[in-house]
């Protein structure tokens, strides 16, 4: 009984220390975001008194607001046109399946080795032809769909009982119709978890942005953070409290969606 409880002693404190040193990066931003550049650069890990002059200087040099608004829209809008057309696809590789798909699955799958940085320069000139520059279109479409969304999705809709489907039919509903108001309910935590991934994905995205966005009026989020380390003096402060405010939203969310993250990803991976 006494190496049981030693046992479970060791694990707790195993977990405690874990969590500490998982927090501890959170800590000392929401401190660093209280405190002056120098108390930063010191390594001060107290709270401090210069909260309201480190976010009247961040608003005084950049468009905190203009910023944040466009990160949400491009980011909801990039999520719920991704849940849409990833899910329909994954559903339709499993429910509809033959040799051909699972061909053009695996072309699709050896899509993810390509990196990004590769079709980025084709992309651009394309968008840019197009008239798609500083566009919320320009900036979902090369993200709309993606191989581990539509995976994802296929490997839920393999548990989606065909018992169901056949039902459904019979009572005279569209494939469509099937796909809206009978898979759609079984699988909301695997929408959960996609929504998850998607909207942190968009909302953290830097790259792509930073390409086709060209005006001042079309920054987010990650591009005011970049903006905020540029040029010969860095005021950590600040920049702590930008980093701040882009890391709530997503923390936010993750949280509320934990629970259905959690069930979603376990869902996919049987």
């Amino acid at each position: 009984m006494t190496k049981v409880k030693l046992k479970r002693a060791l694990k707790y404190l195993f977990l405690t220390i874990v969590s500490i040193i998982s927090v501890f990066p959170l800590y000392w931003m929401a401190c660093a975001a209280t405190n002056k550049s120098v108390d930063v650069i010191r390594g001060k890990l107290i709270p401090g008194t210069y909260l309201i002059e480190n976010f009247k200087n961040l608003i005084a040099n950049q468009n905190l607001g203009q910023a944040m608004i466009n990160s949400f829209k491009y980011s909801i809008t990039l999520t719920l046109l991704a849940l849409f057309v990833c899910s329909l696809a994954g559903y339709g590789f499993e429910i509809y399946h033959d040799k051909g798909k699972d061909t053009v699955m695996t072309i699709i799958l050896m899509a993810m080795m390509v990196p990004f940085a590769a079709t980025m320069i084709p992309l651009f000139r394309m968008f840019s032809s197009a008239g798609l520059l500083n566009t919320t279109l320009g900036f979902i479409l090369p993200t709309i769909s993606t191989p581990f969304l539509i995976m994802m999705f296929r490997q839920s809709a393999r548990s989606f009982p065909h018992e169901i489907i056949e039902a459904g039919r019979l009572d005279g509903m569209t494939e469509f119709g099937i796909f809206v108001k009978l898979f759609f309910p079984t699988m909301r935590s695997t929408y959960a978890a996609a929504m998850t991934i998607t909207f942190m994905n968009a909302w953290n995205n830097y790259l792509w942005p930073k390409v086709i966005m060209t005006k001042s009026d079309s920054i987010t989020m990650p591009m005011l953070i970049a903006n905020l380390i540029s040029g010969y003096v860095t005021d950590y402060g600040m920049l702590m409290l930008g980093v701040l405010f882009c890391t709530v939203p997503t923390i936010i969310i993750f949280f509320i969606l934990q629970k259905s993250f959690a069930e979603g990803i376990t869902g996919a991976v049987k």
